[in-house]
């Protein structure tokens, strides 16, 4: 898993994928996510940000982390090219997906493979994820997990029948879904590294809960920055989409907010996200 306390996505960043990751990295970030899904990802201008980087900068691709996905075939577009033949075997088409991924980002290794989201069945889902724990042990990839998994049974079959625990999951951390308490109680007790997504746009009552606005008011910082440090401080490594060069600044500056002196108001936050313990 990463040590970077906030990971850049780059979903939806289309032809500005090169410029808004270079920018990144730039102002402090160090690790990196996309998909080998060219519906919402350009991977290949990741891969162009990552050799510009290096060669007019001197950021190495070895002080990166750099995640990306094997995507279904049910969440790619038919009408874009295919990373993968969708007429072979899940194992294959990984497979093919990785090398695809490999040549795109222009790089020998991954630090990071999820699977976007688990297939159909559940066989086909640990099918695939005995390819991801074989690439793991061959060296291709570092960490292995999964994203948009909201089963902790998913998870618990993962590694007792996929013979392999999760790295990392990445889910949706908002509102509309609780704020995904058993899945993220499950990563906490288990060492998994939660990645979150939507953290900001999905989660408008959030930003706008007294507690959160009284940690501003007492640190000086956005309730976005809040938000953040609050989730880091909870086992949670944000994803940050930004497009906003001061909004970037600010995600980094985040993780140095210290909230020791707002200890009531954090415990209200999270009695609001979480206001029983979950036993999953």
């Amino acid at each position: 898993m990463t040590t970077a306390k906030i990971v850049y996505g780059t979903a939806w960043k289309k032809d500005r994928t090169t410029a808004l990751v270079v920018s990144a990295v730039l102002h402090g970030f160090r690790a990196i996510d996309t998909a080998c899904q060219p519906k919402h990802y350009r991977e290949d201008l990741v891969g162009a940000a990552l050799h510009t980087l290096q060669t007019e900068h001197g950021i190495k691709r070895e002080d990166l982390f750099i995640q990306t996905k094997y995507t279904p075939i049910g969440g790619q577009d038919p009408a874009q090219p295919l990373p993968y033949d969708p007429q072979t075997d899940v194992e294959s088409q990984i497979e093919a997906s990785v090398r695809t991924s490999l040549a795109n980002l222009r790089t020998t290794y991954l630090d990071s493979l999820l699977l976007h989201s688990p297939l159909r069945t559940l066989a086909q889902t640990l099918a695939a994820w005995r390819t991801l724990v074989r690439l793991q042990d061959a060296g291709v990839v570092r960490r292995i997990g999964v994203s948009n998994t909201y089963d902790v049974s998913v998870l618990e079959a993962l590694e007792h029948e996929g013979g392999r625990r999760a790295d990392v999951v990445q889910n949706r951390w908002y509102e509309g879904n609780g704020w995904d308490t058993d899945v993220w109680a499950y990563c906490q007790q288990r060492g998994v590294q939660y990645q979150s997504f939507w953290t900001l746009s999905g989660s408008p009552a959030l930003l706008r809960h007294p507690s959160v606005r009284a940690i501003c008011a007492a640190q000086g910082c956005t309730p976005a920055q809040a938000l953040f440090r609050f989730a880091q401080l909870h086992g949670i490594t944000p994803l940050s989409g930004t497009t906003s060069e001061k909004h970037m600044d600010e995600d980094i500056a985040a993780e140095h907010i210290n909230l020791d002196n707002v200890e009531p108001s954090v415990a209200q936050v999270l009695a609001f996200v979480r206001p029983c313990s979950s036993g999953y």
